[in-house]
């Protein structure tokens, strides 16, 4: 009999892994729930992977050439598609059939294709779902599961397509708003190279052949120059040794823990990822709890998602404190993690018995800060690249300048 491994939310809110002998994913499914367990995902147990372990699982597939998930805009666009068609009145082989003549490309419609026959052969959507964890994260199949178990499918499916085209919107704006700085950098560096190892080194032989004695400026960037030409290439290739070397250590959960705090903790960085981390929260947790996903499971579910060690800390002391009574609001303010109106606004919420609603409109002004933390940084960071940029070639072009200068002293 074949091995399953699962991922579930037992009744006390906390995250269950195992493998399971079952004839396929339905069985493992049905028995977790028979247990009490919200059931996330059921796969069957495979070998590890180093090179996945090693290089991550987007680097692994391009490697071995396997096939990449959906994107989030596709998984969006479905989903809005599918709620719109189900609260039209469509059933819901009739709404997948839709998405899969309507599909914008082969791959989304072999993904719907895929999901409308497993849902004809007696499989609900959600257990559906979770057969394809490429394309469907733990949120995303918990919820629908509990929408599917509380009777209004298309009620979720239409708050779950809110809530990913704004997680998309904000992603996209972050990414977005670094793409100029990064361009920018990157000409200033590919700019200074060649001024070091193009420009200056053809002064070098007039320099030697009047035997001219050279400021220390000028000897140090013929120098660095000539490091750059011969062992830049050397350099380039520990750093990204280094960089896959840092990544296979980040994921042992003492050195990701330690490096998550201290994210945090930085200059004007650590100020946008507390912003990012409580949009991401309150977003998620709002939408579970309205959803009528039970608070412990909700929070179960969420630190699943959240993706900073340090976060998900704070969120398993939220969890503990709500299991026994005294709410989460208190431990996530103590834990210092978010900022300080994420505790206050969710407290009001439990007080007014409106958790769901508060975390939603708490999420709205996170996101909104976000947005505007972003736009200040780029205020700053542009100018910031630029005057570095200039410094540096005005740094190289004064060198150059007292070098010829020194040839005329020479000379006269």
């Amino acid at each position: 009999m074949p091995a399953f491994r699962y991922v579930a939310i037992d009744r006390s809110g906390a995250l269950q892994r195992g493998v399971m002998d079952a004839p396929d994913e339905a069985v493992v499914v049905e028995r977790l729930r028979h247990q009490g367990s919200i059931p996330m995902r059921a796969e069957p147990a495979g070998g590890r992977n180093f090179f996945r372990d090693f290089f991550g699982a987007d680097l692994s597939r391009m490697a071995w050439g396997g096939r990449r998930g959906l994107s989030r805009q596709d998984v969006a666009n479905m989903t809005r598609e599918l709620a719109i068609m189900l609260a039209a009145g469509q059933d819901l082989d009739g709404a997948l059939r839709f998405l899969v003549e309507t599909a914008p490309n082969r791959r989304v419609r072999a993904a719907m294709d895929t999901l409308r026959a497993s849902v004809r052969d007696g499989s609900a959507l959600a257990d559906a779902l979770a057969r394809h964890p490429e394309n469907f994260s733990n949120l995303y199949v918990g919820l629908v599961r509990a929408g599917e178990a509380g009777g209004r499918l298309a009620e979720t499916l239409d708050r779950l397509a809110l809530m990913l085209e704004r997680q998309r919107a904000l992603s996209a704006t972050v990414q977005s708003a670094l793409i100029y700085p990064t361009l920018l950098l990157l000409t200033a560096i590919g700019a200074i190279v060649l001024m070091l190892t193009t420009v200056l080194p053809q002064f070098v032989p007039l320099f030697e052949q009047n035997g001219a004695k050279l400021p220390d400026s000028t000897r140090l960037l013929i120098s660095a120059g000539d490091f750059v030409a011969t062992d830049g290439i050397f350099v380039l290739a520990g750093l990204v040794l280094a960089g896959l070397a840092a990544k296979f250590l980040l994921r042992r959960p003492g050195p990701r823990l330690a490096a998550d705090r201290m994210a945090l903790r930085l200059p004007l960085v650590g100020g946008l990822l507390r912003e990012v981390l409580a949009a991401r929260f309150t977003r998620t947790l709002g939408t579970l709890v309205i959803n009528g996903v039970p608070l412990i499971a909700a929070l179960g579910i969420v630190r699943e998602v959240m993706g900073n060690h340090a976060a998900i800390e704070a969120v398993e002391q939220a969890t503990v404190s709500a299991r026994g009574g005294a709410g989460l609001a208190r431990p996530l303010a103590e834990a210092k993690i978010f900022p300080t109106r994420t505790a206050y606004l969710l407290r009001l919420g439990e007080e007014n018995a409106q958790l769901g609603p508060m975390a939603l409109r708490a999420a709205d002004i996170h996101e909104d800060r976000t947005r505007r933390t972003v736009e200040r940084l780029l205020s700053l960071l542009v100018p910031a690249i630029t005057v570095l940029m200039g410094v540096a070639v005005a740094a190289i072009v004064a060198a150059l300048l007292l070098a010829m200068l020194s040839l005329n002293d020479l000379a006269a």
